[in-house]
């Protein structure tokens, strides 16, 4: 069956250490990060759209804020504790937060948003809403490029 894609790219700055890396990414490192979400659906809605753009950039503001110039920690990592209370740190449970680790997180950041029927408000005060349960948008996968030549993908 044929069907309607649309794709949102966001882009963070942030930093990662992987604790359980034998090499360099151990290490405290940055990456320019590139986070493309794709839905699609086999219908267009009222508005001839799939999902409105503004509706999905609100749903992924908690996200792009809290990853954007933050270092994402595996939460056993020994090096977690000499980290400041005033730092900007995201800690992944029990898993270190790997570019496949973060694009799942996306993923079911983005799945709770679209089963929620969620109405989102601008700095505007204008309101937006993501298709909702009884729609057939679905997430397909969310990529999140790491470097010019290497990114992850999770989805469908």
């Amino acid at each position: 069956m044929l069907r309607y894609r649309v794709c949102k790219s966001f882009e963070v700055e942030s930093g990662h250490m992987l604790s359980k890396h034998a090499g360099l990414c151990r290490f405290p490192h940055g990456h320019s990060r590139r986070i493309d979400v794709v839905l699609s659906a086999a219908r267009l809605d009222s508005q001839d759209m799939v999902a409105d753009f503004k509706a999905l950039k609100l749903a992924m503001t908690p996200i792009v804020r809290a990853w954007d110039h933050a270092m994402a920690m595996n939460s056993a990592d020994p090096m977690l504790g000499r980290m400041g209370a005033d730092q900007r740190v995201v800690v992944f449970e029990g898993e270190d937060p790997t570019t496949e680790v973060m694009a799942r997180a996306v993923y079911e950041h983005l799945s709770r948003e679209l089963r929620s029927g969620k109405t989102y408000t601008d700095e505007n005060g204008q309101t937006y809403r993501l298709p909702g349960p009884e729609s057939d948008v679905r997430l397909e996968r969310v990529r999140v490029t790491e470097t010019s030549s290497s990114w992850a993908e999770y989805g469908e």
